[in-house]
């Protein structure tokens, strides 16, 4: 059995050059593939590779994926802000033209703040650029790669869930067959007791009236075919979670038809233990479709 949930997290890191960066990727259900990108100024150029590596991994689910870049100081280059220097040198010959004192030394004006400034260095070159980039997009991949497995282990336990539920609505539903066999003879009987309490004054009704009418009232209740659809949808239900495929949607539109069998049952139900009965399959149906809402 093989079930991937679409409820996932995960990360990866990366450097190169005294770069540092992190991914940091997510998932939760979604109709169809949604991909998402939050990246730094200057990374735009990613985010078309970016949903072709989610593509060629996944079928759905809403994903968000986050990058982080850190550049350490070695990464780091210094230059001279040529206005600030200038207003330094500006203010250093009117304090010494007014004081008499000896002009300030060129390390002196340097060391000011804002004179020496610290930028990130961004690789010029379009080569350069392009193999960062491509390591950036192989981390993604790696947080993909871990995001898939985590998917996959959080539907193993989803499988097991799914596979109980769908043995519960097998125990439900030859539960409701028993006590749909016996609705004919409990009509009969109750149908007589009504008669009976009508005509207490005196009359009676014909055996095969009754039987008539009894037959009448066991064909507005019968639910073999109901029950027969219900049990063809669980076979079809552990089929599909033995397939090995992505069956979220088909699981989800098996749940809507699971509902409708049961709705269909509780409406017909001329018995209390029959109605009670369709009442818990309906509960552990809409349990089912909440959990198959999560699978891809």
């Amino acid at each position: 059995m093989t079930i991937v949930s679409m409820t996932g997290f995960a990360e990866a890191h990366g450097s190169r050059d005294g770069t540092r960066w992190r991914w940091e990727v997510k998932s939760v259900n979604g109709r169809g593939l949604d991909v998402r990108l939050r990246t730094p100024q200057g990374f735009d150029g990613l985010e078309a590779a970016a949903r072709t590596l989610a593509t060629e991994r996944f079928k759905r689910g809403s994903f968000q994926a986050a990058l982080t870049f850190e550049i350490g100081e070695s990464a780091r280059g210094l230059r001279v802000d040529p206005a600030a220097l200038a207003s330094a040198i500006r203010i250093a010959r009117e304090v010494a033209a007014e004081t008499g004192l000896a002009p300030a030394r060129i390390d002196g004006l340097l060391a000011l703040k804002g004179v020496i400034v610290q930028d990130d260095v961004i690789p010029a070159d379009e080569r350069e650029r392009g193999a960062r980039d491509a390591q950036i997009l192989e981390t993604l991949a790696t947080a993909f790669d871990a995001l898939t497995r985590a998917r996959a282990n959080e539907g193993h336990k989803l499988g097991t869930v799914l596979a109980a539920q769908i043995d519960e609505i097998a125990k439900l539903t030859a539960e409701a067959a028993g006590l749909a066999a016996a609705q004919p003879a409990a009509l009969r009987d109750k149908l007589a007791a009504q008669i009976k309490d009508m005509l207490a004054g005196g009359g009676n009704l014909p055996d095969d009236r009754l039987a008539q009418e009894v037959a009448l009232l066991a064909v507005k209740a019968d639910v073999r075919e109901e029950l027969d659809r219900l049990n063809a949808h669980v076979q079809e239900a552990r089929r599909l979670m033995a397939s090995g495929e992505a069956v979220g949607r088909k699981l989800d539109f098996l749940a809507q038809e699971f509902n409708r069998e049961a709705n269909t049952l509780c409406s017909k139900s001329s018995d209390i233990a029959l109605t009670r009965t369709g009442l818990a399959l309906k509960a552990v149906i809409d349990q089912f479709r909440e959990q198959a809402q999560n699978v891809e």
